[in-house]
């Protein structure tokens, strides 16, 4: 049986990768800061048929709280199929350059690039036990330097947020990082835009989280002849899904 695990995977697009992967086989762990909501998840799910499923303690800014999930996690299986990193904020506001505090950056950041590079770091070695694992690190269009500097793109002048979007820079240059050092194995690596989304995120504003999720579950279950160490945003780029850093 494959596993997965779904880092923020209580609510919204980690929910429903959740439900997805549930669907297609796998045992799925669901990593939450918060163990409660993490148990009202899946109780959701079970009560959809969906029945493996669990929820572990993980919040992505607590290295103790990863290495505890780690621990917990390496006790019930012996490999990780999937890593999907999905756990992040949007850093709140003020959303300028010159505006947001420097306390907004640490926090978004501590987040959205280390709180990937602790969970990553600290379950590589079930992700290394599987024969192929897949990373999918959730990032967003809003965080490529090629689209935010071109004032052709069809969100230039609104898809400003200094503090969200530096941080998912930052995600994706550590997602070409581990990609090239993963390239002789058989991993696959990548980050992938899900698209404007309706959940608490956006206040619940954007295209249905169905969709959402699905575009994270292609990466994770691509097969060996499949891309690593590429950005994707199939809203950006409808025909190959591709887009550039």
């Amino acid at each position: 049986m494959k596993t997965a695990l779904i880092t923020g995977g209580n609510k919204g697009i980690g929910f429903e990768t959740a439900r997805q992967l549930l669907e297609k086989g796998f045992y799925v762990f669901l990593g939450c800061r918060d163990l409660e909501k993490g148990m009202e998840a899946v109780n959701k799910l079970k009560a959809e048929g969906l029945v493996q499923v669990e929820a572990v303690r993980l919040d992505v800014t607590d290295g103790y709280s990863v290495k505890e999930s780690r621990v917990e996690i390496g006790n019930k299986v012996g490999y990780l199929d999937v890593l999907v990193n999905n756990a992040g904020i949007n850093g709140g506001s003020p959303f300028t350059a010159l505006e947001a505090s420097i306390e907004q950056f640490m926090s978004t950041f501590d987040t959205n690039v280390f709180g990937v590079v602790r969970v990553t770091q600290a379950f590589i070695d079930l992700l290394r036990n599987s024969n192929e694992p897949r990373i999918v690190n959730v990032s967003t269009s809003v965080g490529s330097l090629a689209l935010q500097s071109n004032p052709q793109w069809q969100a230039y002048d609104y898809a400003k947020y200094a503090v969200y979007g530096s941080s998912k820079s930052a995600l994706n240059m550590y997602t070409i990082h581990l990609a090239y050092e993963l390239r002789n194995t058989t991993f696959k690596v990548n980050a992938v835009c899900p698209g404007y989304t309706s959940t608490d995120f956006t206040y619940h504003n954007g295209g249905k989280v169905e969709i959402a999720a699905g575009r994270i579950v292609k990466y994770a279950l691509i097969d060996r002849d499949g891309p690593t160490g590429k950005f994707f945003s199939e809203e950006s780029n409808p025909i190959t899904g591709e887009i550039e850093w």
